[in-house]
Protein backbone atom coordinates (compact mmCIF):
# COMPACT_ATOMS: atom_id res chain seq x y z
CA UNK A 1 0.00 0.00 0.00
CA UNK A 2 1.63 3.91 -1.05
CA UNK A 3 0.63 5.49 1.73
CA UNK A 4 0.92 9.22 -0.35
CA UNK A 5 -1.38 12.38 -0.56
CA UNK A 6 -3.25 10.41 -3.09
CA UNK A 7 -4.33 7.43 -0.99
CA UNK A 8 -4.87 10.37 2.45
CA UNK A 9 -6.63 12.65 -0.07
CA UNK A 10 -8.93 9.97 -1.05
CA UNK A 11 -9.70 8.78 2.20
CA UNK A 12 -10.80 12.11 3.27
CA UNK A 13 -13.16 12.46 0.38
CA UNK A 14 -14.92 9.28 0.85
CA UNK A 15 -15.14 10.53 4.59
CA UNK A 16 -13.02 7.70 5.80
CA UNK A 17 -11.83 9.47 8.52
CA UNK A 18 -11.74 7.08 11.76
CA UNK A 19 -9.17 8.86 13.67
CA UNK A 20 -11.58 12.22 13.72
CA UNK A 21 -12.76 12.55 17.15
CA UNK A 22 -14.75 15.60 16.12
CA UNK A 23 -12.89 17.78 19.11
CA UNK A 24 -9.88 18.86 20.91
CA UNK A 25 -7.68 15.67 21.40
CA UNK A 26 -8.76 15.42 25.62
CA UNK A 27 -4.28 14.65 26.02
CA UNK A 28 -3.33 17.69 24.05
CA UNK A 29 -5.87 20.11 25.20
CA UNK A 30 -4.79 19.11 29.25
CA UNK A 31 -1.27 19.56 28.11
CA UNK A 32 -2.15 23.00 26.70
CA UNK A 33 -4.44 23.69 29.80
CA UNK A 34 -1.56 23.30 32.32
CA UNK A 35 0.27 25.98 33.71
CA UNK A 36 3.19 27.45 32.22
CA UNK A 37 3.78 25.48 29.02
CA UNK A 38 6.68 26.94 27.02
CA UNK A 39 4.55 26.77 23.75
CA UNK A 40 6.79 29.60 21.19
CA UNK A 41 6.17 28.73 17.60
CA UNK A 42 4.31 24.88 17.43
CA UNK A 43 3.60 22.58 14.54
CA UNK A 44 0.69 20.22 14.09
CA UNK A 45 1.43 17.66 12.00
CA UNK A 46 -0.99 15.53 10.42
CA UNK A 47 -3.55 18.20 11.88
CA UNK A 48 -6.83 16.16 10.31
CA UNK A 49 -9.59 18.97 11.07
CA UNK A 50 -7.02 21.22 13.27
CA UNK A 51 -9.32 21.75 16.43
CA UNK A 52 -5.94 21.50 18.72
CA UNK A 53 -5.45 24.66 16.27
CA UNK A 54 -8.88 26.06 16.80
CA UNK A 55 -8.54 25.64 20.67
CA UNK A 56 -5.07 27.52 20.59
CA UNK A 57 -6.29 30.28 18.95
CA UNK A 58 -9.17 30.93 21.64
CA UNK A 59 -6.59 30.19 24.12
CA UNK A 60 -4.94 33.51 22.43
CA UNK A 61 -2.07 31.49 21.02
CA UNK A 62 -1.34 32.50 17.62
CA UNK A 63 2.19 31.55 16.14
CA UNK A 64 0.53 28.42 14.62
CA UNK A 65 1.48 26.16 11.58
CA UNK A 66 -1.02 22.91 10.88
CA UNK A 67 0.32 20.49 8.31
CA UNK A 68 -1.45 17.81 6.53
CA UNK A 69 -1.00 15.70 3.54
CA UNK A 70 -4.33 15.20 1.90
CA UNK A 71 -4.83 18.47 -0.23
CA UNK A 72 -9.00 18.46 -0.27
CA UNK A 73 -8.42 19.11 2.93
CA UNK A 74 -5.76 21.90 3.09
CA UNK A 75 -8.14 23.63 1.14
CA UNK A 76 -10.85 23.11 3.32
CA UNK A 77 -8.79 24.16 6.46
CA UNK A 78 -7.43 27.23 4.05
CA UNK A 79 -10.77 28.34 3.91
CA UNK A 80 -11.83 27.80 7.81
CA UNK A 81 -9.09 29.46 8.87
CA UNK A 82 -8.47 32.23 7.14
CA UNK A 83 -8.40 35.91 8.46
CA UNK A 84 -6.86 33.93 11.40
CA UNK A 85 -2.84 33.78 12.07
CA UNK A 86 -2.43 30.13 11.45
CA UNK A 87 -0.34 29.02 8.43
CA UNK A 88 -2.25 25.92 6.77
CA UNK A 89 0.77 24.10 4.59
CA UNK A 90 -0.05 20.84 2.95
CA UNK A 91 3.22 19.15 2.57
CA UNK A 92 4.62 15.62 3.34
CA UNK A 93 5.99 15.88 6.88
CA UNK A 94 9.51 14.19 5.25
CA UNK A 95 9.52 16.95 3.01
CA UNK A 96 8.22 20.03 5.07
CA UNK A 97 11.18 22.59 6.18
CA UNK A 98 10.85 25.05 9.14
CA UNK A 99 11.82 25.52 12.69
CA UNK A 100 9.50 25.12 15.93
CA UNK A 101 9.34 25.58 19.25
CA UNK A 102 6.61 23.25 20.50
CA UNK A 103 5.57 19.96 17.59
CA UNK A 104 1.77 18.27 18.76
CA UNK A 105 1.62 14.82 17.90
CA UNK A 106 -2.06 13.08 17.58
CA UNK A 107 -2.35 10.72 14.86
CA UNK A 108 0.63 10.84 12.60
CA UNK A 109 3.13 8.49 13.68
CA UNK A 110 0.51 5.95 13.86
CA UNK A 111 -0.12 6.73 9.87
CA UNK A 112 3.41 5.87 8.80
CA UNK A 113 4.82 2.58 7.88
CA UNK A 114 7.03 1.17 10.76
CA UNK A 115 9.67 0.92 8.38
CA UNK A 116 10.10 4.72 8.25
CA UNK A 117 9.53 5.42 11.71
CA UNK A 118 12.88 6.55 12.86
CA UNK A 119 13.07 8.69 9.91
CA UNK A 120 10.14 10.46 10.86
CA UNK A 121 11.97 10.94 14.59
CA UNK A 122 14.66 12.17 13.20
CA UNK A 123 12.44 14.61 10.75
CA UNK A 124 10.95 15.57 14.28
CA UNK A 125 14.09 16.23 15.68
CA UNK A 126 15.36 18.43 12.68
CA UNK A 127 12.03 20.63 12.93
CA UNK A 128 12.53 21.65 16.42
CA UNK A 129 14.89 24.06 17.48
CA UNK A 130 17.29 22.91 20.28
CA UNK A 131 15.61 22.28 23.63
CA UNK A 132 12.06 21.87 21.38
CA UNK A 133 9.38 19.53 22.30
CA UNK A 134 7.56 17.26 21.19
CA UNK A 135 4.64 16.06 23.02
CA UNK A 136 1.53 13.80 22.62
CA UNK A 137 -0.33 10.76 22.37
CA UNK A 138 0.88 7.16 20.63
CA UNK A 139 -0.56 3.68 20.67
CA UNK A 140 0.50 1.25 22.94
CA UNK A 141 -1.41 -1.41 21.13
CA UNK A 142 -1.06 -3.89 18.28
CA UNK A 143 -3.68 -4.16 15.90
CA UNK A 144 -4.92 -7.31 14.42
CA UNK A 145 -5.01 -5.80 11.06
CA UNK A 146 -2.95 -4.03 8.64
CA UNK A 147 -2.25 -0.50 9.01
CA UNK A 148 -2.55 1.89 8.71
CA UNK A 149 -3.05 2.92 11.92
CA UNK A 150 -0.36 1.09 13.09
CA UNK A 151 0.44 -0.26 16.47
CA UNK A 152 3.42 0.44 18.77
CA UNK A 153 4.87 -0.23 22.25
CA UNK A 154 6.47 2.31 25.07
CA UNK A 155 9.82 0.40 24.80
CA UNK A 156 9.34 1.09 21.17
CA UNK A 157 8.70 4.56 21.65
CA UNK A 158 11.47 4.74 23.63
CA UNK A 159 14.31 3.16 21.91
CA UNK A 160 13.30 5.35 18.78
CA UNK A 161 13.42 8.59 20.71
CA UNK A 162 16.60 8.09 23.16
CA UNK A 163 18.91 9.10 20.16
CA UNK A 164 17.61 12.63 19.56
CA UNK A 165 15.17 13.25 22.53
CA UNK A 166 15.25 13.48 26.24
CA UNK A 167 12.39 11.75 27.27
CA UNK A 168 10.50 13.97 30.34
CA UNK A 169 7.11 11.76 29.95
CA UNK A 170 6.36 8.64 28.48
CA UNK A 171 2.91 7.06 30.68
CA UNK A 172 -0.61 5.34 30.54
CA UNK A 173 -2.67 8.53 28.82
CA UNK A 174 -4.73 8.94 31.70
CA UNK A 175 -6.80 11.55 29.05
CA UNK A 176 -7.89 8.63 26.42
CA UNK A 177 -11.67 9.02 24.54
CA UNK A 178 -13.36 6.22 26.08
CA UNK A 179 -12.46 4.16 22.61
CA UNK A 180 -8.90 4.19 23.29
CA UNK A 181 -9.05 4.26 27.06
CA UNK A 182 -5.95 1.77 28.08
CA UNK A 183 -4.77 1.62 24.54
CA UNK A 184 -2.43 5.23 24.63
CA UNK A 185 0.55 6.39 26.12
CA UNK A 186 1.48 10.39 26.61
CA UNK A 187 4.75 11.69 26.09
CA UNK A 188 6.38 14.88 26.30
CA UNK A 189 9.86 14.84 24.67
CA UNK A 190 12.95 17.47 24.88
CA UNK A 191 14.95 17.45 21.84
CA UNK A 192 18.97 17.10 22.49
CA UNK A 193 21.20 19.87 21.64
Amino acid sequence: MNLNATYWNDRHERGETGWDIKMVSPPLKAYFDAPVQPLGRILIPGCGQAYEAEYLLEKGISTLTVLDFAPALAEVLTQRLQGTPVEVVCDDIFAHRGQYDTIAEQTLFCAIDPSQRMRYVNQIADLLHSGGIWFGVLFDRVFDRPGPPFGGSADEYRALMSGRFEILTLEPCVHSIPQRAGTEVFFIAKKLN
